[in-house]
C-alpha cells in the first residue's frame, strides 16, 4: 500500500471562518482511497497563524518566535482535523517523524502540525520532509490551481505552468525572500528537499477530485514539478 504526503494549506483550512463544506468533501475524497493508500495530512496555520505573527511582529519579536506562534497554529489546525476525521486516524498529535511513521501503521490516515522549529521553513518543509523519510508522493494543497509566472490574483497576465523540473522550481523560491507566514505556494526548504531528494510533487488547489487523479496516476489540475 503506497502512501501520500498531503500539506494541507491553512488557507483552505481556515480562510477567514473553518471552511466546513471543504473540509467535509476532503475528509470524503480521502476516504474514496482508503483500500489503495495510505495518508498523511500536514496542516497549515491559515488566518489564524498569520493573525498570531502579524501581533507579534508589531512587538518587534524574532523571527524564532513568530514561527513558534505559527507552529502552534497548525498543531491546533491538526487537532480540529483529527476531531473531524474521527476514527480512521491517530488519536495523539505526533510531535517527530517517527512517531508518525508507527502512528501510520495503525491508521489509515495520520494527521499532523509542524514538527519542530526549523530555520525558513513552514508547515510544508514538514511535509516534503515527510514525503522523503516515508517514501511517498507529495501533495501540496493551497487556494490557487498550480505554480504561475507571477501572482494571478495581482498580475492578470500571469500565466500558468503544468509542470516545471526541480532544478527550475527550486531557483523560483531562492528568489524569494522567507518571512514566517509566507505564503506562497511552496516554501523554500520544501523546494531544496524535493530537488535533492527528487520527490515527485503536485501542487492542486480545492478542487478535491483531484487528489484521486494523482493517486490513480490520471490526468489532473495543477502543477507536477519532477525531473
Amino acid at each position: 500500500m503506497k502512501t501520500v504526503v498531503i500539506s494541507l494549506g491553512g488557507s483552505l483550512i481556515v480562510p477567514d471562518e473553518i471552511n466546513f463544506s471543504f473540509i467535509y468533501n476532503f475528509k470524503k475524497e480521502i476516504e474514496k482511497n482508503y483500500k489503495s493508500t495510505k495518508f498523511v495530512i500536514v496542516a497549515g496555520g491559515g488566518s489564524i497563524a498569520r493573525k498570531y505573527i502579524s501581533a507579534l511582529r508589531q512587538e518587534n519579536k524574532d523571527e524564532r518566535e513568530l514561527a513558534s506562534a505559527g507552529i502552534r497554529a497548525t498543531r491546533m489546525n491538526a487537532m480540529f482535523l483529527m476531531q473531524f476525521f474521527g476514527k480512521e486516524v491517530n488519536s495523539k498529535l505526533p510531535k517527530d517523524m517517527i512517531q508518525v511513521k508507527n502512528d501510520l501503521k495503525k491508521s489509515k490516515v495520520v494527521i499532523c502540525g509542524a514538527l519542530r522549529y526549523a530555520d525558513n521553513e513552514t508547515s510544508d518543509g514538514t511535509a516534503a520532509k515527510l514525503a522523503h523519510f516515508l517514501n511517498a508522493e507529495f501533495i501540496n494543497m493551497t487556494n490557487v490551481k498550480g505554480l504561475y509566472t507571477a501572482d494571478p490574483k495581482k498580475d492578470k497576465n500571469a500565466k500558468f505552468i503544468a509542470k516545471i523540473s526541480w532544478n527550475d522550481f527550486d531557483k523560483i523560491t531562492q528568489k524569494i525572500k522567507f518571512s514566517a507566514g509566507q505564503h506562497f505556494v511552496l516554501d523554500q526548504q520544501a523546494a531544496k528537499i524535493i530537488k535533492e531528494n527528487r520527490i515527485k510533487t503536485y501542487i492542486i488547489n480545492d478542487h478535491i477530485g483531484n487528489i484521486s487523479k494523482i493517486v490513480n496516476g490520471k490526468d489532473f489540475i495543477g502543477t507536477l514539478i519532477s525531473g
